[in-house]
C-alpha cells in the first residue's frame, strides 16, 4: 500500500472518530462531556498526524517526515502498552477498575443505570434516587450494574486489546517505511541537487 494511500486511511479513521463522538453526544447515548471532548481530541489529533505525514510524503520534507514519524512511533508505545493492559488484566482488577470509573461521575452512572436498567454498582441503595426503569417499578427486581457489566468485560478488553495490538504494529510499519523513504530524492527536483 503507497504511503499516500495508508495516510488517507488513517484521515478516514480519525474522521470517523469525531464523527462517532459528535453523534453520541447528539443522541444523548453518552451525556460526560468529557468522554466525548476526549474521543474527539484524539480524532483530531490523529487527523493532524495524517495530515502532516501527507504533507510530508507529498512534498518530499525530510523535516515532516522525521516529526511525523517520531509522533507516530510515540503513538505505537502507548497504543503497545495499553493493548498489553487489556490483554493481561484478571477479573479481579477489571472490577476494582471499574468501581473506580464509577465513583468518578455521576453523570455515568446515570448514563449506565438508565440505559443497562440496574441499579448501584456492587449494592442497591433503597434510599437514594435510580433512573432505570426496575427501580420505579415495585414489582421488578433490579441487579446491580456490575452483574451486569462484568459479563461483557472480558470480552470487551480482550476484542480491543487484540484489535489495538494489531493497529500498532501497523503504526510501527509505517514508521519503519518513514524512515526508510524520507531520505530518497524528489523524482521532480534537480537531478544534480544534493538531497
Amino acid at each position: 500500500m503507497r504511503a499516500d494511500n495508508r495516510l488517507k486511511v488513517k484521515k478516514l479513521v480519525s474522521l470517523l472518530l469525531i464523527g462517532v463522538a459528535a453523534w453520541g453526544k447528539w443522541f444523548g447515548l453518552v451525556s460526560s462531556i468529557r468522554v466525548v471532548a476526549g474521543v474527539i481530541g484524539v480524532g483530531i489529533f490523529l487527523f493532524l498526524v495524517a495530515f502532516m505525514g501527507l504533507c510530508g510524503a507529498l512534498k518530499h520534507h525530510q523535516v515532516l517526515l522525521f516529526f511525523y514519524m517520531m509522533i507516530l512511533f510515540m503513538v505505537f508505545i502507548v497504543q503497545f502498552s495499553v493493548s498489553c493492559a487489556c490483554l493481561a488484566l484478571n477479573e479481579d482488577q477489571q472490577n476494582h477498575l471499574l468501581e473506580i470509573g464509577w465513583n468518578k461521575s455521576e453523570d455515568t452512572q446515570r448514563d449506565v443505570e438508565k440505559t443497562l436498567n440496574c441499579c448501584g454498582f456492587s449494592r442497591i441503595d433503597n434510599s437514594s434516587s435510580c433512573p432505570a426503569s426496575c427501580f420505579k417499578n415495585p414489582s421488578q427486581s433490579c441487579n446491580t450494574c456490575s452483574e451486569i457489566i462484568q459479563q461483557y468485560t472480558g470480552e470487551v478488553l480482550q476484542f480491543v486489546g487484540g484489535l489495538g495490538l494489531f493497529f500498532s504494529f501497523t503504526e510501527f510499519l509505517g514508521v519503519w517505511l518513514a524512515h526508510r523513504y524520507r531520505n530518497l530524492k524528489d523524482p521532480r527536483s534537480n537531478p544534480g541537487a544534493f538531497l
